[in-house]
């Protein structure tokens, strides 16, 4: 009797061992891949999942998405500028049979073919287009490493470029490409103003020119404007509308009264010298 119940301990003991190899639980985001003596039969899950003992095989998959961080990878941009670029990649499986059948470890091959294909495009873009077409790049690359992993069950649903490491000689030269730029724009923004200033002023000369009372009004009102402020001196600007009759009427006075003032006698002409005559002289006859 002994015997016998050792042994049906023993046979109670490997019935556990089996009940317990041969039941799993997959939770919502998992599923099993079920292999009966090394072929693959069925996918299932998610819930309670019975094994054959010591005949099926279960592996399990993540369905959620995974987050992959791109190590830093040394590029040469198309202009011959070294850089160091990191990227994060964002994929989950959709096909937990290629994802196993397909691929030895699919988390490994996709990390792998992420650094392959964020040197191979970031080698064909100029540095000034990683640093403004970003968004670009994220696509090419994405499209890149989706094609590839799909056959593996793999879906890339994006890639991010994070961060761009240059030499400190690179970064100021680009910080003073960066300082010319900004005084070119101020200048062409400073011109602008001046032009526009030039233009409101040529406009507001015009109108005031059809009446010159809006010029006296002008005036006055920048002597109000002078004035508001405790100031002991203050410069009154005098039109020249106002002078321009007195002098005109200065000029015809002095016109005036050069016209009326008489004109002085002429001195009367030195009489001319008088020679006088030479008396004729009894020269002796000449002889012959």
């Amino acid at each position: 009797m002994a015997v016998v119940g050792g042994v049906l301990i023993v046979l109670a003991f490997f019935a556990l061992i089996a009940i317990g190899t041969s039941v799993r639980v997959l939770r919502e985001y998992e599923r099993g891949v079920i292999f009966r003596l090394g072929r693959l039969i069925a996918q299932k899950g998610p819930g309670l999942i019975l094994l054959i003992p010591f005949i099926d095989r279960i592996v399990s998959v993540d369905l959620r998405t995974v987050t992959l961080n791109i190590p830093p990878q040394e590029v040469i941009t198309r202009d011959n500028v070294p850089a160091s670029v990191n990227a994060v990649a964002y994929f989950r499986v959709i096909d937990p049979r290629k994802a196993i059948v397909e691929v030895e470890n699919y988390l490994v091959a996709t990390s792998q073919i992420s650094q392959t294909a964020l040197r191979s495009v970031l080698g064909k873009a100029e540095f000034d287009q990683l640093l403004s077409e970003r968004e670009r790049l994220n696509e090419e690359l994405q499209g890149i490493i989706d094609e590839s992993t799909e056959p593996w069950g793999v879906k890339v649903s994006a890639v991010e470029i994070k961060d761009v490491e240059i030499p400190e000689q690179m970064q100021r030269a680009i910080a003073r490409q960066a300082e010319a730029e900004r005084e070119r724009r101020a200048k062409i923004i400073n011109s602008e103003g001046e032009f526009q200033a030039a233009q409101k002023l040529t406009d507001a000369a015009d109108i005031i020119s059809t009446n010159p009372a809006s010029l006296q009004l002008r005036y006055l009102q920048t002597l109000l404007e002078i004035g508001s402020t405790n100031n002991t001196t203050v410069v009154f600007p005098l039109p020249m509308d106002i002078i321009e009759p007195f002098l005109g009427r200065a000029d015809h006075q002095a016109g005036g009264s050069r016209a009326k003032a008489p004109t002085p006698p002429r001195p009367p002409a030195p009489p001319e010298p008088t020679v006088p005559p030479v008396p004729p002289t009894d020269l002796p006859p000449s002889r012959s």
